[in-house]
């Protein structure tokens, strides 16, 4: 059993690919029309054949909370709450941390110490809090 794609739930694909590639790094490895959205998937740069990273529309109206979509639901939970969707990893977290942030992105602190390793939190703009953690062996 492995993994092969994993998914982050975004407010608007183009949007988000242009974030994930342009602004992270990220190259695009599929783009294939399913009636109004895509399977848009990312991969990093130096993993073409690794995991992909699904951008996954967040707005499926069938499946709702009070009358919003339940995906929106949770990504403002976890948001509001200060809650990374899902981390990413870098051998160099400060350098990444400066090179990000010199492209604009926005961090909610700099990368500090926690459990496992070294870790800051950004915003993806497609409502999503995102873990950026460099792993660092006791």
């Amino acid at each position: 059993m492995r993994v092969e794609v994993t998914s982050i739930l975004v407010d608007d694909q183009q949007k988000a690919r242009k974030f994930y590639t342009d602004v992270l790094g990220f190259q695009t490895k599929r783009d294939i029309p399913v009636g109004d959205a895509s399977w848009l998937t990312v991969v990093a740069p130096d993993r073409a054949d690794g995991v992909e990273l699904l951008l996954e529309p967040d707005g499926n109206p069938a499946v709702t909370i009070n009358g919003e979509p339940a995906a929106q639901v949770w990504k403002k939970t976890l948001y509001n709450a200060g809650m990374p969707y899902t981390v990413l990893f870098t051998d160099d977290i400060h350098k990444e941390y400066k090179e990000l942030a010199a492209k604009g992105v926005e961090f909610r602190a700099e990368p500090a110490e926690t459990m496992g390793g070294i870790m800051a939190m950004f915003d993806d703009t497609c409502g999503n809090l995102i873990g950026l953690m460099q792993v660092v062996e006791s």
